[in-house]
Formats: structure tokens, sequence, C-alpha cells
């Protein structure tokens, strides 16, 4: 990447880590709405930023796989191996989190 394309575009664990400290925010409960509001509006544009800069890593892996040669995960090359994404574990992630539940509050 060029000097010019990185000064560009922010760093994605820069933007990571601030999005991090915003979800750490918002989780304490602390906060007005109104500062609540502005911490979700900067965090979705956070996360935008950060997955098109996980888009853009993609793209590059899959050009030089293209130049170089095949690709294969071997098992154990789980990039998601973090017990914060295993699927298989009912326990991790957000715990407060229903994508079943009624957003209105009704059953």
């Amino acid at each position: 990447m060029s000097p010019a394309s990185k000064s560009a575009s922010p760093d994605f664990e820069k933007l990571l880590a601030e999005l991090d400290r915003i979800v750490q925010r918002m989780e304490q409960g602390d906060q007005s709405l109104e500062q609540t509001m502005k911490d979700f509006e900067r965090g979705m544009a956070l996360s935008e930023q950060c997955q098109k800069s996980l888009d853009q890593a993609q793209q590059r892996v899959d050009k030089l796989v293209k130049k170089h040669g095949v690709y294969q995960v071997e098992p154990g090359d789980d990039l998601l191996d973090d017990a914060e994404f295993d699927d298989d574990d009912p326990d991790a992630g957000d715990d407060d989190f229903d994508a079943d539940a009624d957003p209105s509050g009704g059953a």
C-alpha cells in the first residue's frame, strides 16, 4: 500500500480500537440518550469502515491466490477461532441480544 493511500484511510486496528471503546461506554449504560445515539452513529460508521478494510484485504488475498496458486484453508486455520465468535458456544458473544425478540416489546 502506498503511503498516500495509507494516510487517506485510518489504520484498521485504530478503527477497531475506537469501536471497542464506544461499545464499552455503551455497555456501561451511564450515558444520556443523546450521547448513546451519537456513539451508536459513530459506531455504525466505524463498523462500515472496518468492513471495507476487511473486504479490501480479502480482495488482495484473492488476487494473490489467483496469481500464485491454490489457496486452501487447513483444519485449525479458522480466523474466527476466538471464543467470542464460536458458534458452538451458546454462552459466547452478547447474552443480551435475542434475534427472535419482538422489537415492539410485545409477545
